[in-house]
C-alpha cells in the first residue's frame, strides 16, 4: 500500500492539504507525512541562487570557473562559459549524471540537457564563493521567509517517524535514502504543505515589478518544438521550455510553472500560476506515482486549459 499527498493553491496561497493511504507498512499517511521529493528540489535550489542574486551575494551571468572549477574539466576552456543562469536553465552540456569523470557533452548556452550535475556545480559555485552551503542559505532565504518549518536537505532528528518509504512498481517497500549533506539537485524532504507554502512565495516573488521578477517569467531555454512535435498544433501552447528552475508554459495567455521528481519508489508534481493564482503539489511514496497525478488535478477542476495540455503531452496526442 502507498500514499499521496495533495497540497492546493488558490489566489496565490495554500487552500487545502490531504493525504491518503500509507507512508509505510501498518502508518496512515497525514498532511505532515514527508516525501523524499527528487527532482523538485531544484525549483527550491533555483529560488535560492535567484534570492543570492536579488541580494547581491552572486551574479546570474557571472563566471563561474572563478570561484569553482570542477577537477575533471580543469583543462577544458568551455568551464569559462558556465554561469549560474546557465546552470538553471539545464545549458551546461553536461549530463545528467557523470560516469565516473564530468566531461561536456556539448558546448555550454548552447541547448538544453536536463542535468543534475549542473545543479551540483553551481552549488560548489555558492560554496566557494559565499563560504556557505547551499542548505545554509535555504534555512535563511527561502525556507524562514516562507514558513516552511517540514523541509530539510539533510538528516534531522525530526524525520525519525514521519518519512514516506518508497516503493517499487511492484509494491515493495525500500528504505529511504536521507542525505548527511545538501544535494542542490535531489534527495530534499519535504511535506506537500510545505512546499505549497513555497510556491506561495514564488508566486508572490513573481508578481512584483522587479528585473529578478521579470527574468523569473521569460524561456530560458526554447522547448516547444521538441514538446509539440507529436501533439496537434491546436494543443500546443504559445510558449514552451525552460525558465530558471521550472519548466514554463504559456497557455491562453496564462503563465504554468511546473516540475516533477522521480527517484527510485517515489514520484512528486508541482505547478503554479502566478496568472490564475492555481496550483497543486502532489507527493506519492510509489515508482507508479505518475499515474495518479492528471486524475488528481482533473479532480481540482482548476487550469482545465494546463491540465489538458498535460494530457495531450502525456498521451502524445496527434489528433
Amino acid at each position: 500500500m502507498t500514499s499521496v499527498s495533495l497540497a492546493l493553491i488558490e489566489n496565490g496561497i495554500p487552500s487545502f492539504a490531504g493525504a491518503w493511504g500509507q507512508a509505510k507498512k501498518g502508518v496512515a499517511a497525514t498532511p505532515a507525512t514527508l516525501y523524499n521529493i527528487a527532482s523538485l528540489s531544484k525549483p527550491i535550489s533555483a529560488e535560492v541562487a535567484l534570492q543570492l542574486a536579488a541580494v547581491g551575494k552572486i551574479s546570474l551571468d557571472e563566471n563561474m570557473s572563478e570561484f569553482w572549477t570542477d577537477p575533471d574539466i580543469s583543462s577544458d576552456p568551455r568551464r569559462n562559459l558556465l554561469t549560474p543562469r546557465i546552470a538553471l536553465a539545464h545549458k551546461t552540456g553536461f549530463p545528467n549524471w557523470r560516469n565516473g569523470r564530468l566531461a561536456f557533452e556539448r558546448d555550454p548556452g548552447q541547448s538544453f540537457g536536463y542535468s543534475g550535475e549542473g545543479y551540483e556545480y553551481l552549488a560548489h559555485f555558492i560554496l566557494n564563493k559565499t563560504k556557505h552551503p547551499i542548505d545554509y542559505w535555504a534555512d535563511r532565504l527561502v525556507f524562514s521567509p516562507n514558513g516552511m518549518r517540514q523541509t530539510t536537505y539533510t538528516e534531522q532528528p525530526w524525520l525519525d517517524g514521519r518519512i514516506a518509504y518508497p516503493h517499487d512498481a511492484q509494491g515493495k517497500e525500500l528504505a529511504p535514502q536521507i542525505s548527511n549533506s545538501a544535494v542542490a539537485s535531489d534527495n530534499v524532504f519535504s511535506s506537500a504543505s510545505d512546499y505549497a507554502q513555497f510556491i506561495s512565495g514564488v508566486i508572490r516573488a513573481q508578481r512584483e515589478i522587479s528585473p529578478l521578477s521579470a527574468d523569473r517569467s521569460r524561456i530560458q531555454t526554447d522547448r516547444k518544438a521538441d514538446l509539440c512535435k507529436s501533439m496537434a498544433k491546436d494543443r500546443c501552447p504559445a510558449l514552451a521550455g525552460m525558465a530558471l528552475g521550472w519548466e514554463l508554459f504559456v497557455i491562453d495567455d496564462a503563465r504554468y510553472f511546473m516540475h516533477t521528481g522521480s527517484d527510485d519508489g517515489t514520484f512528486t508534481f508541482a505547478y503554479f500560476s502566478p496568472d490564475t493564482g492555481s496550483g497543486a503539489v502532489i507527493f506519492t511514496n510509489s515508482s507508479n506515482g505518475s499515474k495518479a497525478v492528471l486524475p488528481i488535478l482533473r479532480l481540482t477542476g482548476t487550469d482545465q486549459a494546463f491540465i489538458d495540455f498535460l494530457d495531450a503531452l502525456v498521451r502524445g496526442d496527434a489528433a
